[in-house]
C-alpha cells in the first residue's frame, strides 16, 4: 500500500476546480436575486406542465427538514454546512488532479453548500424556487445549489460502484 501525499501546488490538486465553485455560489445567488426581486413570497409562474417557479423560503435543510423548529435550527445547519464545507475543501487540497469525477463531485458539492450557506447567514433561511411535480404530487422545491450537491452526490455514488480502486 502506498502512501498518497498530497500534490506540492493547489494547481495539481482538486482545487484546481475552484472556479467551478465560485460559477456555482455566483449562479445560486444570481437565480435567488432574480426570484426574490421579481416574485411575491408563495408567487407561483407555470413553466411547463410539470415545472413551476415559485418563491418559497426553507428554514429547515432539505425536504424542509426541521423547518418548524424555533430557530436554532439556522444556525445548527450553518455549523454543520461550515464543518462539512472546510472537510470537503481540505479533501480537494489532498487529492490530484487525475481524480478528475471525485474532484468534481466534492466541487459541486462545495459550491452548492456555499450557495445555501450564504443564505442561511444573511438571511436566515435558504430561497427555494423550483418546482417539478406530477399532477398533485409535488417535489419539495429546490434552487441551483441543491442541483450542484444533488448532481455531486451522485457523481461520488457513480465514482464508488464505477470508478477506479487505485489512482494510476
Amino acid at each position: 500500500m502506498s502512501k498518497v501525499t498530497k500534490p506540492k501546488q493547489w494547481q495539481r490538486s482538486g482545487w484546481h476546480l475552484w472556479w467551478l465553485i465560485v460559477a456555482l455560489v455566483l449562479a445560486d445567488q444570481l437565480t435567488k436575486w432574480l426570484v426574490v426581486a421579481n416574485m411575491d413570497l408563495f408567487q407561483r409562474i407555470n413553466i411547463l406542465p410539470f415545472f413551476d417557479l415559485v418563491h418559497v423560503r426553507n428554514y429547515g435543510a432539505a425536504f424542509s427538514f426541521l423547518s418548524d423548529q424555533g430557530g436554532w435550527q439556522r444556525w445548527f445547519f450553518t455549523v454543520i454546512a461550515i464543518a462539512i464545507s472546510a472537510v470537503i475543501a481540505w479533501l480537494l487540497r489532498r487529492q490530484t488532479r487525475a481524480m478528475v469525477i471525485a474532484n468534481w463531485s466534492f466541487a459541486l458539492i462545495l459550491g452548492g453548500a456555499m450557495g445555501n450557506l450564504v443564505d442561511r447567514i444573511r438571511l436566515g433561511y435558504v430561497v427555494d424556487f423550483l418546482d417539478f411535480y406530477v399532477g398533485s404530487y409535488h417535489w419539495p422545491a429546490f434552487n441551483v445549489a441543491d442541483s450542484a450537491i444533488v448532481i455531486g452526490a451522485g457523481l461520488m455514488i457513480y465514482e464508488g460502484f464505477f470508478g477506479k480502486s487505485s489512482e494510476s
